[in-house]
């Protein structure tokens, strides 16, 4: 027995050693702290102006110019360093100023750099300026719950991740009321700017903001933010103003690093599929980074997905002169197979192990499911509007609410007006399973939106891949490939002749082929057994020899699978060198934009597939980049996403990479690994790959 430990607790803590040991002041973050990014060139002067822009257009949206009058000329700005100007502009430009800063929606990696470029900006112009941090996002503004951020408070948050500093929240302020809380509380602080750092909702906002307090003297710049990386901008004619939103690279490189690891476990243990879904609701940006990132076995690109076209069933029905219109978009039974085939065909050269990703919003490009979710949007939205009630209260369990969906299937037949839920699709959606059924109904977000984060999006697809797994399997023609060498080793050890048994067993057994492949008849023991008898290799009454039973059950696969999702930890992740950089840089035009009195615009870097030398901070009219789209069941005027370009040169090499990448041919695998994350050293991500690789496309095609 050990002697007890005479150890006194309270000294040992206070040794200098065990404190270096257990502090939360790591060598790791102190070297973040004090790390300077970079500076766009016309940053390095002390003053600067706003030059316009008039070559880059946009297709304006009437509901726009109807909603966003005041904003709606504004045209892109760019930003030009000066040395020296005239007093007026000398003035405006240092004129004491009380600025507010709100962060809306999920954290992104970068965002307290936003906060400490506009912060150093904004000092260095006239040290009297102050700025405000509403805490809780929205709700802050709403509640003038604020606190002024000093020197200490940014220092201390410098290149790290989250939103701790001021906190974030998810509070729209979408009606007359909010509005005018907002005008007021703003005016009671004595704001002289406001600063929106968030997604399209967000500066969907910071539009309509600017809009609301333009008469007040009140400026409003956004700032675009979202890990999904689905806030790009290009002009009319294509030119990229905004190609990237930032925390998307750190988000894909904290995934990239983690799914390489699981390549690792896979190949290794090689027993595994591990199925990986990453953020990414609408876009499937994040998977295709990862995909470029890590090389997995299999990535799903949703917008692909939408864009399949099922050439077979167009010939038949062209064949039998009728229109097949489900031959257009990918079924989710189409893409069982798919997957299964991949699979399928790894096992037969000994691989039945790999790793797939998938982005979380990919059902949402599968036809079938956007239906269903589009037409239970409408009949959620309609019925809190009717009832002035919520639906899921007023529905509580999955009975329930198949019972309410039933009856207004009932009423389709009776009134044709009546016709967003008929009996078609209810006998359609009552032969999904249950937890998906549940999936599709569960709470919409705050936008009406449908909630795929909360869907097991890869359960509804194993489910599906797992029963065509089996009817293959029953048929003879899922396998693993065996190694020859191996199975002459193993009955040679035995005292058996391979040459006897192997014509029996394999039916590529007289070949080259690198991996043996079990006879298609070869599907049990009994019918193992009933082969052997049939070619006399054993007699009727013989048992089958242990050796070959064993050489037998080598061949029978097992499908079996390791669930991961990757969202949180990546949006929390510290910034990559990319990240914080590229929002350092954000917050200087932020200031830059405020201080030559800018509204309604975005604050973004174009260039940012390039060096750092040839970045140009400019600011983007939010106004023009709005669009209706559905919300709650209703048309809203809100900021366009940007969805995967499956033209642009980044998806297509994923596409020219894909076979390549499954590697389901004899030798090893094609993992890329990526390492960890780091913003300084020989081993840095300057930018995202796929920024990299489409900016490579646009200088071939030049």
């Amino acid at each position: 027995m050990p002697a007890k430990s005479t150890i006194d607790l309270n000294l040992f803590l206070k040794n200098p050693k065990v404190q270096s040991v257990t502090t939360s002041n790591t060598s790791d973050l102190q070297e973040r702290l004090k790390f300077k990014p970079p500076v766009c060139e016309v940053f390095n002067h002390p003053y600067t102006r706003l030059e316009n822009a008039p070559q880059y257009e946009f297709q304006i949206h009437p509901a726009a110019k109807e909603q966003l009058p005041n904003i709606i000329n504004n045209p892109v700005e760019k930003i030009i360093g000066l040395d020296s100007g005239d007093d007026d502009h000398k003035n405006t430009y240092q004129q004491q100023k009380n600025i507010g800063i709100v962060f809306s929606g999920g954290p992104a990696p970068g965002g307290h750099n936003v906060i400490a470029g506009l912060y150093d900006a904004m000092k260095k112009a006239n040290p009297d300026n102050r700025l405000f941090g509403f805490i809780l996002g929205p709700e802050g503004i709403l509640e003038s719950d604020i606190i002024e951020l000093n020197q200490d408070i940014i220092d201390a948050h410098r290149n790290l991740g989250g939103f701790s500093m001021i906190k974030t929240g998810r509070t729209k302020i979408d009606s007359t009321d909010k509005m005018n809380m907002a005008r007021e509380n703003c005016k009671k602080l004595n704001i002289d700017a406001l600063v929106i750092v968030g997604g399209d909702d967000s500066n969907t906002n910071a539009a309509f903001l600017a809009q609301e307090l333009y008469g007040d003297g009140i400026q409003v710049i956004g700032v675009p933010k979202t890990i999904d990386g689905d806030i790009q901008v290009k002009d009319k004619n294509g030119a990229v103003l905004c190609a990237m939103s930032f925390g998307f690279h750190t988000a894909a490189r904290a995934f990239a690093q983690n799914i390489s690891n699981l390549c690792s476990d896979s190949s290794s243990d090689v027993k595994y599929w591990h199925i990986c879904k990453v953020m990414g609701r609408v876009a499937s940006h994040l998977g295709m980074e990862v995909a470029l990132q890590v090389h997995p076995n299999m990535c799903l690109i949703g917008e692909e997905l939408a864009d399949y076209i099922d050439v077979k069933r167009i010939e038949k029905a062209k064949a039998e002169k009728t229109t097949d219109y489900t031959a257009y978009g990918m079924t989710l039974r189409h893409l069982s197979r798919v997957i299964c085939n991949a699979i399928v065909r790894r096992a037969e050269v000994g691989k039945n192990y790999g790793v797939i990703v998938i982005p979380e919003g990919i059902l949402e490009f599968i036809n079938e499911i956007q239906v269903f979710i589009i037409k239970l949007n409408t009949i959620i939205a309609e019925y809190n509007q009717t009832h002035d009630t919520d639906f899921h209260a007023d529905f509580v369990t999955l009975d329930d609410k198949l019972d309410y969906l039933r009856r207004l299937a009932r009423f389709s037949r009776e009134d044709t007006n009546l016709s967003v839920w008929n009996t078609r699709d209810d006998d359609l959606f009552n032969d999904i399973p249950a937890f998906f059924q549940e999936g599709l109904l569960i709470e919409r977000d705050s936008h009406g939106n449908f909630q795929f984060s909360q869907v097991e999006t890869e359960k509804v697809i194993l489910g599906l891949v797992q029963d065509y797994l089996k009817i293959r399997q029953e048929q003879g023609r899922y396998k693993i490939g065996i190694k020859p060498e191996w199975y002459h080793k193993t009955l040679k050890k035995e005292g058996l002749d391979p040459d006897y048994y192997g014509p029996v067993l394999f039916k590529n057994y007289n070949t080259n082929d690198p991996f043996l492949l079990a006879r298609d008849s070869l599907v049990s023991k009994k019918t193992l057994n009933q082969e052997l008898v049939k070619k006399q290799v054993i007699g009727k009454n013989d048992g089958i020899p242990p050796v070959i039973q064993r050489v037998f059950k080598a061949t029978v696969p097992k499908f079996k699978t390791q669930i991961h999702f990757y969202g949180y930890d990546g949006r929390g992740n510290d910034p990559t060198w990319f990240d914080c950089t590229y929002t350092y840089n954000l917050g200087l035009t932020v200031f830059s934009l405020i201080a030559n009195n800018a509204t309604g615009q975005m604050a973004a870097i174009k260039n940012l597939e390039k060096n750092l030398s040839d970045w140009e901070p400019i600011g983007i009219p939010i106004a023009p980049l709005m669009h209706l789209e559905e919300r709650k069941g209703k048309l809203a005027l809100v900021l366009e996403r940007t969805i995967v370009d499956i033209e642009s040169p980044a998806f297509k090499v994923v596409k020219a990479m894909r076979e390549k990448w499954l590697a389901a041919v004899p030798g090893p695998d094609q993992y890329r690994r990526p390492g960890p994350i780091r913003f300084s050293g020989n081993s840095v991500d300057s930018k995202p790959l796929a920024l990299t690789l489409n900016n490579l496309g646009r200088k071939t095609e030049d």
